[in-house]
């Protein structure tokens, strides 16, 4: 008898099974995009290798293809998705475990389309939807300077902590045909103004700034890979952590925008967070000019949505009466007093370039009091940079403030003086400690 008489499912099962290896069979025909055999259009000088350096450094590749304590370039860092842990691969010029074994053109496909050496689709933890608006010039720079300036380290390669059927990466090459833009030679941004469009160069290629300041769909991609998007750059979050928008950023000068990139601090702000090791790694080794180009770009661009923050003088001024008198002070007030005092003061403006502004600060005005919450608890310092070389650290109050405690000082902070952001809690506080706890076993 007929088996599919018998069993009528099985035609479903076969159809699901033809369907699935056509879509297997097409994802090797999307993964063969750019010319694997292609090589450089360039000899490789000393001056070529000292440009990849320098865009290197634009691009930060360090920070993630670096470990924690491990040598520059030879990957091991585990890397947080929403679908498991992605440990960055050894990008030194080692033959074995890098690569070193690598052709030009390979080394375009993984950085500017997101295809490895081997055929197969990276994931977009590299974010290769930026890169792929980088120049040939620049990524044929990139790859002299990772094959004659890099040392090569012999490191192999750590699996993935990403279960199946999630691990299988024929699907990514759908995920990149549909959200990942392809290449091109030149990819110049057009703008009237070549100031703006070295600042757009930088910000939306090689800086990839995006990727943690632009809100992401349900399928992971950027909602906007350039500011024909209006939620380009319009601010996130990232591990809790609010991430301010860049949009028309008006409350800094272009001055003030260049010192924070070039130093990690400026007048009223200082760095804490992920976006310390973009200063530390990236941003504080570019030149004044590129720095200067970005300003004028983020300034450029229209600004999206109201402000968290806006400037009140006569509450500013009740915050300062109520703290310089020091008399019917709730208990955050009196945290306050006792443990920011000192260096942020009872107006809470700091200290220009040393103690930051607590007065419109981004993060204390957070929709999500989650960053303000961990640095409290654990403190902050800022890098150490040639611009701005003395490292200032914050003290962490978490293990002398009990959680509630925690959460009346940071309610405090956020309806303080012109700040009018919500209440935090007590299991806000809990939360947050316990991850820290987390981490540290």
């Amino acid at each position: 008898m007929n088996n599919t008489r018998r069993f009528p499912w099985l035609k479903g099962v076969a159809l699901l099974v033809l369907l699935a290896a056509a879509a297997w069979a097409l994802s090797l025909v999307l993964n063969r995009a750019g010319d694997a055999s292609a090589t450089l259009s360039q000899a490789v000088t000393p001056a070529l290798i000292q440009q990849g350096e320098y865009l290197a450094r634009v691009g930060d590749c360090v920070a993630c293809h670096t470990a924690h304590g491990g040598k520059a370039f030879a990957g091991g860092l585990a890397i947080e998705s929403p679908i498991g842990t992605i440990y960055s691969t050894n990008i030194t010029p080692d033959t074995g475990t890098g690569i070193g074994g690598w052709s030009y053109g390979q080394f375009e496909r993984a950085v500017r389309r997101g295809i490895g050496h081997d055929g197969s689709a990276l994931y977009p933890a590299m974010p290769f939807p930026s890169y792929a608006k980088v120049s040939t010039a620049d990524t044929e720079a990139l790859y002299a300077y990772f094959m004659k300036g890099v040392a090569p380290v012999q490191q192999a390669n750590q699996a993935n902590g990403i279960p199946w059927p999630l691990s299988m990466r024929w699907p990514l090459a759908y995920w990149r045909s549909l959200f990942a833009p392809a290449p091109h030679a030149d990819s110049t941004v057009a703008s009237r103004d070549a100031v703006i469009a070295r600042g757009a160069y930088l910000v939306q290629g090689l800086g990839h700034c995006g990727s943690c300041h632009t809100p992401r769909a349900l399928t992971l991609q950027e909602q906007g890979l350039d500011d024909s998007a209006a939620s380009y750059l319009s601010g996130t979050e990232l591990n809790g952590w609010a991430v301010p928008a860049l949009r028309g950023v008006k409350h800094w000068s272009q001055d003030e925008l260049v010192a924070y990139l070039a130093g990690g601090r400026n007048r009223t702000a200082a760095v804490a967070g992920e976006m310390k090791d973009v200063i530390a790694n990236s941003t504080s080794h570019m030149t004044p000019e590129d720095l200067q180009a970005i300003a004028t770009y983020l300034q450029s661009l229209p600004a999206t949505g109201e402000p968290a923050y806006h400037a009140d003088t006569e509450r500013s001024a009740a915050t300062t009466r109520q703290l310089t008198a020091a008399t019917d002070l709730s208990l955050g007030q009196r945290l306050y007093l006792d443990n920011c005092g000192a260096c942020h003061f009872v107006t809470g403006q700091g200290a220009p370039r040393v103690f930051p502004h607590l007065d419109g600060a981004s993060i204390v005005n957070a929709q999500n009091p989650t960053a303000l919450i961990a640095v409290i608890l654990t403190g902050a310092q800022t890098p150490s940079t040639a611009q701005a070389p003395s490292v200032l650290p914050m003290p962490g109050f978490g293990w002398r403030m009990n959680d509630s405690e925690v959460a009346e000082l940071a309610t405090f902070l956020r309806g303080g003086w012109s700040n009018r952001a919500g209440a935090v809690s007590a299991d806000q506080v809990r939360k947050v400690r316990g991850q820290f706890s987390a981490a540290s076993h």
